[in-house]
Order: C-alpha cells, then structure tokens, then sequence
C-alpha cells in the first residue's frame, strides 16, 4: 500500500490544507494511508500554536490523515533546516512511509531537487561564508551563493514552502532514504500573506489565526473544516502568547551573555549573547526587544527562536542528533492499522501511551521530560489554564467507526 508522508503543523487544520492531502491522493490513489509528522504545542515562528497538538491532531484526522506523529518542540521551533531533518527522521524511523508529499509555490519537485542538489555540493558552502561575511543574513546570503551557481534557481527561495521542500529533499538525501518526494502546488494566498478573502479559495494561516484570535470566527468558518471553532474552543484555544510576555520578558532580563550563549543557534562566534544581553536589559517588551537586537545579519524569526528556547529553558546540549522516538498524538482505523505494521518495521520506540516514555533510555526520556515541560508553559497561553502534567496523563485521539 502506497503510504504518503505529509509534514506539516496544521496552525490551524484549514481548507488548504485538506486540499493537500486529498491531491496526493488523487494522484497516488484513493486508498492511500496518510502519516502527519506534525509540530507540538509550539511552531516554527516561535509561537504557541492556535490550539494544543491533541486537538489539532483530532481536527487533522477529521480532515483526512489516518495517523498523527509528533515532531518534538525542539525541532517544531528550529530552522528550516534543522525542521526538516527533525520531521524526515521520524518518517523515514516509521518505516512505512513511500511518498513524502509537500506543498510549494512552484508545484515543481525537480526544480527544487536541482536547488537542493547545489547547496550540498562543494561550490555552495565558500559562496555562503563570503556572503555572510559581507553581513548578510542566513537567508539573503543562501540566495545569492546559490544566484552565483545558476541564477535561474535562486528565485525559488523567495518562496517559504518552496525552502521548506528544498530542505526536505536535502533530509532524504542525507538519510539515503528511499522516501520519493512529490509536490502539490500551492493554492490560494500566499505564506503569510493578508488578503480578501472574498478573492481566493484558500487563505493564509496567518490569516486564519489573526481572525481566530481576534473573534472573528464568521470570517474563519469558511476555511475551517465544520466545527473547528467549537473544538478550537473547547480546547481552551485559541492561545496568545501576549498571556506570557511578562513572564518571558522577566526570563530575558535575567540572562547574562553566558547564559545566551548556552542557546542552540546563539551566535556566540558573532558576539551576539552580548547584544541579547543588552537589548533584554533595556526593553519593555517582547517587540522593542527584537528591534533592539535585530541587524541585518540577526534575522527577527532567529531572535523569535532565541527567545523562546530563553524562556522553554532549553539549551544547546538538549539536542540529540534525531528524534528518539516516535509518539502518537492520534490515528483513525487505518492508522491502528499502520501502527501495527510499524511493530515490525519502526527504527525507534512508539510511544501509544505517555507510560511509555518511562520505558525509554536515558536520552528519550530526557527529551519526553523537555516536552512535558514545554506543554505545562504552552498552557499558560490559553485563557483557561489547565492543570500542569498533561504530557503525562492525556492519551492519543482515537477516532473509530
């Protein structure tokens, strides 16, 4: 059986989003099983997610996956890269996975192989570093080493889904997997993009959140799937980190040099924890924050990141090198199915029950421990706080006939 792979955070589940999954399988068949690898309760933008990982799970399965997996807040708030090798690990752990299906802007897997191909060649990386030492930021230094090697390619890293696919592609490769890429074009608005809705047939999440979170649920009800907002809700959602910014901004001010620079990514070669130092020793809040601390160099989705893995209490040492296991945020009847396959054929433990996590070495459950950690702050974010320990009592979402 064809098994498609689709790796996504689903911030909210939305129209577009359903659209992806049911275009892969049109073109793979309509019997295909489909495996979500999806972010936890905190996302790449470094940003609570709208509503916790077991209601998006739910609303996942409702609109069309047949099993959930979690990509661990480690990787669900890193780098594109670092995102997409977190996510390809657990695919290619699960042992099943055939296909590993993404949206882009270019609609084009090749093309974006090509641009993969050539940022792990030999040419790229001394393009990249003279690029940087000009002061660039990561992503405009990327661009132009690779405009230097065929001019023709580079414009495709304008686009996020599109980097985001180059990276996946790059993950496979570096695996040696045999997982084939496939891409469904993106429809709709674009990445974070604001429109009028009356316009297109798919919006933005960005948009969807900004409604959400503002109580505009009429203008997001017609890119949700039927009775979102009121599962949405009922999860206590929809989050805003704004609960939390006194108490993360307390966190920075705190922190010394030293102490930034025990961060993943914290650029202490560029002298940046001095600066974070500096920039949390004089602002009254998240934003001036970042402007203080922002250069051309020092991109505002990194200060984003730094910030949060500040206050989640995470450091550099925190990473292991992949996932260690593999854990079931939810599955259907067919994904009760897959599981029982992935018995015979997963690299890694699958945790079906938090119980599980005790049965792990020394590393997974250490990085089980993080995540419970990181979920007890994610629910600050929400109106109606739950009691702390949900990591360790709440179960997978099983939806059954």
């Amino acid at each position: 059986m064809e098994v498609i792979g689709i790796i996504a955070e689903y911030n909210p589940f939305h129209t577009g989003h359903a659209h992806q999954i049911s275009a892969s399988r049109k073109l793979l068949g309509p019997n295909c099983a489909v495996v979500t690898v999806m972010s936890g309760c905190w996302i790449q933008q470094a940003d609570c997610a709208i509503a916790d990982k077991w209601t998006r799970a739910r609303l996942a399965l409702l609109g069309g996956a047949d099993l959930v997996l979690e990509l661990p807040t480690l990787w669900a708030t890193a780098s594109a890269e670092r995102f997409a090798q977190g996510a390809v690990s657990l695919l290619a752990s699960a042992g099943i996975i055939t296909t590993l299906s993404f949206g882009s802007e270019c609609g084009c897997a090749q093309d974006l192989a090509r641009v993969a191909e050539l940022l792990d060649g030999e040419e790229y990386r001394p393009r990249l570093v003279e690029q940087l030492d000009r002061g660039l930021s990561f992503p405009a230094a990327r661009q132009e080493a690779v405009r230097q090697l065929d001019p023709a390619l580079a414009p495709l890293l304008d686009g996020a889904n599109n980097t985001l696919g180059i990276e996946y592609i790059r993950a496979l490769h570096a695996l040696g997997s045999k997982i084939r890429p496939m891409t469904i074009p993106r429809q709709g608005a674009a990445h974070n993009s604001l429109v009028d809705q009356d316009t297109v047939s798919f919006v933005s999440a960005t948009q969807l959140r900004l409604a959400l979170r503002s109580g505009d649920w009429k203008a997001a009800a017609p890119f949700l799937l039927p009775g979102e907002g009121e599962l949405i809700q009922a999860g206590g959602g929809p989050s805003r980190l704004s609960l939390v910014e006194r108490a993360m901004l307390a966190r920075l001010r705190t922190m010394r040099a030293e102490d930034w620079a025990k961060l993943p990514d914290s650029g202490q070669a560029e002298g940046l924890p001095r600066r974070l130092e500096r920039a949390a020793s004089q602002a009254t809040s998240l934003e001036e924050f970042f402007t203080l601390a922002k250069t051309k160099r020092y991109t505002h989705a990194r200060l984003r990141r730094l910030a949060l893995w500040a206050w989640l209490g995470v450091s550099a040492e925190d990473f292991p090198a992949a996932p260690p296991y593999l854990r079931v945020l939810g599955f259907n009847e067919t994904g009760r199915e897959l599981l029982k396959q992935m018995k015979e054929t997963a690299s890694l433990p699958i945790l079906t029950k938090p119980a599980h996590a005790r049965d792990l070495d020394a590393a997974g459950e250490k990085l089980f421990r993080l995540e419970a950690r990181c979920t007890d702050l994610y629910d600050l974010c929400l109106e109606q706080i739950p009691a702390p320990g949900r990591e360790w009592t709440t179960g997978p979402v099983i939806l059954l006939p």
